[in-house]
């Protein structure tokens, strides 16, 4: 997968931001049989500060969260529960998936909270940053049940426990 980081943060570089990046594109990509070398995706290692004036200027939301994720198109299925369709190759080869921000302060303060390691908690969240690229979500609950169960199945292939039962 080709990724291009952007670390506003210096902090990120401790956690290895760009191998975290790395595995969590491939192990996306093997669970849903998408070819990884024809992935693109472009991440931003920012702070709380600068994730929330990114959540107040696109969702409208003005407080700091984790990870935000602007996907190339939508790729969202239609009916609640089902999967959504694997995206294509565009005409020079490439799968452009979209862009990710994770906010520092915010993944260390959960991490902590819910007992996990850093890096583990990082990891979960751009696996799940990369799903909603390639259309799942939890918003409806079929959605949400879908999205889980394949965050939960790839980060156990890493020896990961189920980021939901803390």
């Amino acid at each position: 997968m080709q990724i291009d980081i952007d670390i506003d943060d210096s902090r990120w570089a401790d956690l290895e931001l760009e191998a975290l990046c790395e595995t969590a594109g491939a192990l996306v990509c093997e669970a849903l049989g998408l070819e990884a070398d024809l992935c693109e995706l472009s991440v931003l290692g920012c702070d709380d500060a600068r994730i929330r004036e990114l959540n107040a200027e696109f969702r409208e939301k003005d407080k700091a969260t984790n990870v935000l994720s602007w996907p190339a198109e939508e790729r969202g299925a239609e009916e609640d529960g089902e999967v959504p369709a694997l995206p294509e190759p565009d005409m020079f080869g490439a799968i452009t998936l979209g862009d990710l921000a994770l906010a520092y302060e915010t993944c260390i303060r959960e991490a902590t909270e819910q007992q996990k390691s850093a890096k583990d908690h990082i990891l979960h969240l751009i696996i799940h940053g990369i799903l909603h690229l390639l259309g799942y979500d939890h918003v409806r609950d079929g959605d949400a049940g879908l999205m889980e169960a394949l965050e939960i199945r790839i980060l156990e292939k890493q020896g990961i426990a189920n980021p939901y039962d803390y």
